[in-house]
């Protein structure tokens, strides 16, 4: 394996030519993109760069990272070029999507972010911040104006810490001094992602003091587009082996360079108010109606994701091939994807359902690419609420009960705490959930797990609407029970045989 320390760092004199998504210079800053992860370097950016290939536009970005300097300041030291390595077990290819301008860290500098949005040559200010960086109350789906981030940045616009802040205070700065118009555009994996940001937007700009709020509101309907977008790659986080990679192919020391599978997915509703790049020359689909794309795809996808990360993390797997190896943890994904996800939407008519599914099998078996479950499985407090209570409640409602479903919710209430008897394992600890403290503290003082389960679905963590049907938290109760005496293989077989004994609905 080649020792990366001695070689040159990846850089604009250094990228090899070969590699480049496009050879234009980009020099113009368009797109402030709130986020500056591997989802996002390995695709918003990759589509921009073949966007750019085709035809030369303002569309270079300024990337802003959240927190960590860590790949801004790796980013800067490179000219801004990393390299995307495509995984598959057929072997790999690297490429240089060279579309950044500049590398923000907001936690540093959080006045240049908002000048940066308030720039009048910036014509989109997207994010990829996961679904927990919206700050919306999981109960409500409302702006949580108890969150410590959004009361700070409602008292002050010098220094907003919460993405929703950063946008709008970045909104109010550009009124005042253009009134250019601008898209803001969530690439994350929320329900009808752009229809809710501009509602949290507008919540956020609800709670100004009232001069503020009357100059911007009017200004946010006539000036300001939020569309809907669908977004699907799997990109897992970046090792030395990855380095190593690219340090053997290309000769160079690249300290943040992006895995991620070959495939990749982006369907967004044409509706821009300054421009947006050519997208679509990089594969991206444009659809007066996202939902049904999208919903495909936070369901069968990622639904079956959820399950598959967190039985396998009780199943003692570190990564998503790993799990989907186990027999009886394929079986389980295909019974709640055939089963209990399909039922609840409509396909879109360009989508081949069969070569579609057989595909997200063949992407979950990835070995090379290697997700982890910790990974997959972290906020599900968040993800499973958009994921679970629709297409289960459209089960209940029919009289059936969705015993898998039933699983991942079990399955993940193990994974966040464990009751007595089981040992979770150490992907189950390394998940990161905002309300794993609370459901630790509705666990302790629960005096079973059968009240543990009805009080945490009367939070309303996974909707409203569960808690009129006791029935399944009780289903819920009992394959935790099966998880802690006797693992996942007798849970997902108890969860199959139910299924199978089930009268069909209205019998």
């Amino acid at each position: 394996m080649t020792t990366t320390t001695s070689l040159p760092r990846l850089g604009s004199g250094t990228v090899p030519e070969h590699a480049l998504l496009h050879r234009r210079a980009v020099a113009e800053t368009g797109i402030v993109h709130l986020g500056l992860g591997n989802f996002h370097r390995a695709h918003q950016a990759v589509y921009t760069a073949a966007a750019l290939a085709h035809t030369d536009g303002p569309w270079g970005i300024l990337g802003v990272a959240s927190r960590s300097a860590a790949v801004a300041d790796a980013l800067r030291a490179q000219d801004h070029r990393y390299s995307v390595v495509e995984i598959s077990p057929e072997g790999e290819r690297l490429t240089v999507p060279a579309v950044h301008t500049g590398a923000l860290v907001a936690a540093h500098d959080p006045d240049a972010v908002v000048t940066a949005i308030a720039a009048p040559r910036t014509r989109i200010v997207s994010l990829t911040v996961t679904e927990h960086g919206y700050t919306f109350s999981p109960r409500t789906g409302h702006l949580d104006l108890d969150h410590n981030g959004v009361r700070a940045d409602l008292r002050g616009d010098a220094s907003p810490r919460t993405p929703i802040g950063q946008v709008v205070r970045g909104l109010q700065r550009r009124l005042r001094s253009s009134t250019t118009p601008v898209t803001v555009l969530s690439c994350d994996n929320l329900a009808a992602n752009g229809s809710q940001t501009a509602r949290l937007v507008r919540e956020f700009v609800q709670e100004l003091p009232p001069a503020e709020r009357d100059e911007l509101a009017p200004w946010l309907d006539e000036s300001v587009a939020f569309p809907d977008t669908m977004v699907d790659r799997i990109v897992p986080a970046t090792t030395d082996t990855y380095r190593a990679t690219v340090a053997e192919r290309f000769g160079v020391r690249d300290e943040v360079p992006v895995p991620a599978e070959p495939f990749s997915m982006w369907v967004l509703q044409d509706r821009f108010a300054a421009g947006r790049p050519g997208w679509e020359h990089g594969g991206a689909l444009f659809a007066d109606d996202v939902e049904p794309y999208e919903l495909l795809k936070l369901r069968l996808l990622n639904g079956t994701h959820s399950l598959i990360a967190y039985l396998g993390a009780l199943d003692g797997r570190a990564t998503i091939p790993e799990a989907i190896a186990r027999p009886h943890i394929a079986e389980a994904a295909h019974r709640v994807l055939h089963g209990e996800y399909l039922p609840s939407l409509t396909v879109p008519d360009d989508i081949d359902l069969d070569a579609y599914v057989a595909q997200l099998f063949g992407r979950w078996a990835n070995s090379a690419l290697g997700h982890r479950t910790r990974q997959v499985g972290s906020d599900g407090s968040v993800k499973l609420r958009q994921r679970v209570p629709e297409p289960a409640l459209l089960q209940l409602r029919a009289g059936r009960m969705p015993h898998h479903l039933a699983l991942t919710v079990a399955a993940y209430l193990c994974c966040m705490a464990p009751p007595p008897g089981l040992d979770a394992g150490p992907q189950s600890a390394a998940m990161a959930d905002p309300a794993r403290g609370r459901l630790q503290e509705i666990a302790e003082s629960s005096t079973s797990v059968p009240d543990f389960v009805t009080a945490v679905i009367d939070t309303g963590l996974l909707g409203d609407g569960l808690a009129e049907h006791p029935v399944f938290a009780e289903r819920v109760a009992e394959l935790i029970g099966v998880l802690v005496r006797h693992g996942t293989a007798a849970a997902a077989g108890a969860a199959a045989q139910a299924t199978d004994s089930d009268p069909p609905p209205g019998v």
